[in-house]
């Protein structure tokens, strides 16, 4: 299909068809609020709205879905030019860019490189740092915290770090180093342990650049994306939960229609046979000729005679057919060598 169909579901049975019932979900509700109704559904698409194929545009171009909207844009309109098509699997279009901003902490990382800008009069991006939370600042003011404690008990050992020629001195000066590690250690042993580690706070503490094009993405990068509490919150916010789904990807959709193809094309006849052994295979093909002979030339009388067969003629076939072959096995001996 050529338009958003991620949630979607008929409008038949609903509001909008009163006197029509859906045959599939008989009891689904009025409305269904994950119905998105774009321009797709008049028969425009990309950031031009114009008609796919456009007779007025005479433009050799090919059309890339978004996986965001779900929208088709031209590639020439993307903002950059897309790189070869065995290159990339996935494109985000310029708006779902700018809504879902986090990507672009990503892109930077996974994002397969565009060829080259559409307009090179364009700005060349903008640095971006992560702007830091509330919860960031919270964390920053623990840490200044804690390392204002480490220097006052730091000056509370110095008088164990003074120089002394006694014994007793240097022994007090061992201890202190070692209380001081052993203090230190199980503190930061612990919070590494039980804090989970953020992927997308990690990317966005780095520079990264920001430009108002879309991206292009390989195969795996979604499993690459952080799964954390906070990061499930916004993805969630954002409507995009589908980006942590494998089996939303365009590859595992084109899968999916390359193996339902191939089970269109498949012969049953050929499966039942690769299934059977050698001896139930020749059994198979027998049977099969004697009855394709035996209805070949029941049917040509018919066609002489010029009559119309009746269902109830080839109910009349087939029991003659079966009591011929019963006759047949019970005459059929078998002999051990």
């Amino acid at each position: 299909d050529v338009f958003p169909s991620r949630n979607f579901r008929c409008d038949c049975g609903n509001s909008k068809f009163k006197n029509l019932q859906c045959k599939l979900l008989p009891e689904k509700t009025k409305v269904n609020s994950g119905n998105k109704y774009n321009d797709n559904f008049y028969g425009l698409y990309c950031t031009c709205k114009r008609p796919y194929p456009d007779p007025e545009d005479e433009i050799p171009d090919e059309m890339i879905q978004c996986i965001v909207c779900e929208d088709w844009f031209h590639g020439r309109h993307l903002g950059a030019v897309p790189p070869e098509s065995g290159d990339f699997h996935e494109m985000v279009c310029q708006a779902c860019m700018n809504h879902c901003h986090f990507l672009w902490a990503y892109a930077s990382q996974l994002a397969v490189p565009a060829l080259t800008k559409v307009n090179s009069l364009e700005d060349e991006g903008i640095v971006l740092k992560a702007e830091q939370t509330e919860e960031q600042k919270k964390e920053i003011k623990k840490e200044s915290g804690a390392e204002h404690q480490e220097v006052k008990k730091e000056k509370q050992m110095e008088p164990f770090n003074e120089p002394s020629t006694s014994s007793g001195s240097d022994f007090l000066n061992i201890y202190g180093y070692c209380s001081k590690f052993l203090q230190k250690f199980p503190v930061e042993t612990a919070k590494t342990i039980e804090e989970p580690v953020c992927k997308l706070k990690e990317l966005q503490s780095k520079q990264f650049l920001k430009k108002d094009t879309a991206t292009f993405w390989p195969s795996n990068w979604r499993s690459k994306l952080c799964t954390c509490e906070d990061c499930l919150k916004m993805y969630s916010e954002l409507e995009v939960q589908f980006l942590t789904d494998e089996c939303d990807t365009v590859l595992a959709y084109e899968s999916k229609g390359t193996s339902d193809q191939e089970a269109e094309r498949r012969d049953p006849l050929m499966d039942t046979l690769n299934s059977m052994n050698r001896v139930q295979q020749v059994e198979l093909i027998c049977e099969y000729n004697d009855l394709k002979t035996e209805l070949t030339d029941y049917l040509r009388r018919f066609a002489d005679e010029g009559t119309v067969v009746k269902r109830e003629d080839i109910q009349h076939f087939f029991e003659e057919f079966q009591s011929r072959k019963r006759r047949r096995t019970n005459r059929m001996q078998y002999y051990c060598s």
